[in-house]
């Protein structure tokens, strides 16, 4: 019988959102709810036979990976993971088998990373949840926000998300540009957007929201320079990824009034630590990456790892990145 650990379901909806009692009698499910360090998951993680993550949540680098002998598959969502170090698990003839994004039952799956990415602009410009807290804590206003109507939205990246919060800005009114590496005038026009460059969109925008994916290229793609480039009356969304944002620059400009606030939901260590400097600021309104985190997705997500599981266990693997990590003479 297989052990099988769901890792970092936050929260706590992992056994509801599959069918799990299809490995009855061929795995036993571990759920761990919080999330793990390197040396908690050596020790926690000894006896599984198979890892279930979502996302990035979990980071398996070489010195994880061979730390537990008994690991026989991964299943990850999408194609890849970054944190997961794909040589050392084909070394150690660990499979990984990658799950679609995607899925048929829940077709609007992609919009809930745009979605969440807008209602954290509007939150950031109204200062939603600090006057939420001042409410609780028996106070009224003290907050003057922004119309977002007639202002310039400038979009770091034009792929499937970037095309959504252009869609969403028509219908406040917003004016749209974007930039990307790779993004062309024709592209950009046939969304109904006007491109920039780089300088142009963080000078121009009065809210700059990224959608890029985390790259080399996109590493600390923003820094102080960019930030610096921004109307001190501009915010700055985040919805990607954390390092694709310089945090110690971005916490210096928050602090000095470079930009008027950002919003959040992404950051270099997740989740970052009780005294983070960003948990302590006025003027940033922080969300627990809760992009993808819709009943929805996890569901589909969660179905596609199942299907992984369930194949691994019945001998017939599906979906593998690494095939070269089968041994000869095995089915799995």
């Amino acid at each position: 019988m297989l052990n099988v650990a769901l890792l970092d379901d936050y929260a706590g909806v992992a056994i509801d959102c599959a069918d799990w009692g299809r490995l009855d009698g061929k795995a036993k499910i571990t759920v761990f709810r919080d999330h793990l360090t390197e040396d908690q998951a050596a020790e926690m993680l000894l006896p599984f036979d198979v890892l279930v993550t979502i996302r990035e949540r979990m980071a398996l680098p070489r010195t994880l990976i061979q730390r537990l002998p008994n690991l026989k598959l991964i299943t990850i969502i999408g194609p890849r993971l970054p944190n997961l170090d794909l040589e050392a698990a084909t070394e150690h003839g660990v499979l990984v088998a990658r799950s679609g994004t995607s899925h048929p039952e829940f077709p609007y799956i992609g919009a809930a990373t745009p979605e969440l990415t807008w209602g954290l602009m509007i939150a950031t410009v109204r200062d939603i949840a600090g006057q939420d807290r001042r409410m609780r804590d028996g106070l009224w206003q003290d907050f003057v926000g922004t119309t977002l109507a007639g202002k310039t939205l400038g979009l770091l990246g034009l792929g499937r998300i970037g095309k959504r919060m252009a869609a969403y800005a028509k219908a406040f009114d917003m004016p749209v540009i974007a930039w990307s590496q790779n993004l062309t005038a024709e592209a950009a026009t046939a969304e109904g957007v006007r491109r920039v460059e780089k300088d142009a969109l963080f000078s121009q925008s009065d809210v700059v929201s990224i959608h890029v994916i985390l790259s080399d290229r996109t590493r600390g793609l923003v820094t102080a320079r960019e930030l610096g480039l921004m109307k001190p009356s501009a915010f700055l969304i985040n919805t990607s990824r954390g390092p694709i944002v310089v945090e110690a620059d971005l916490i210096a400009a928050l602090k000095q009034g470079v930009i008027a606030g950002a919003g959040l939901d992404v950051f270099d260590r997740e989740p970052p630590p009780p005294d983070h400097p960003l948990r302590g600021l006025e003027n940033v309104t922080l969300t627990p990456h809760l992009g993808y985190v819709t009943r929805e997705t996890l569901t589909a997500w969660y179905g596609h790892s199942l299907e992984a599981v369930e194949a691994f266990a019945n001998g017939a693997p599906i979906r593998i990145t690494n095939p070269e990590a089968i041994k000869p003479g095995t089915s799995s």
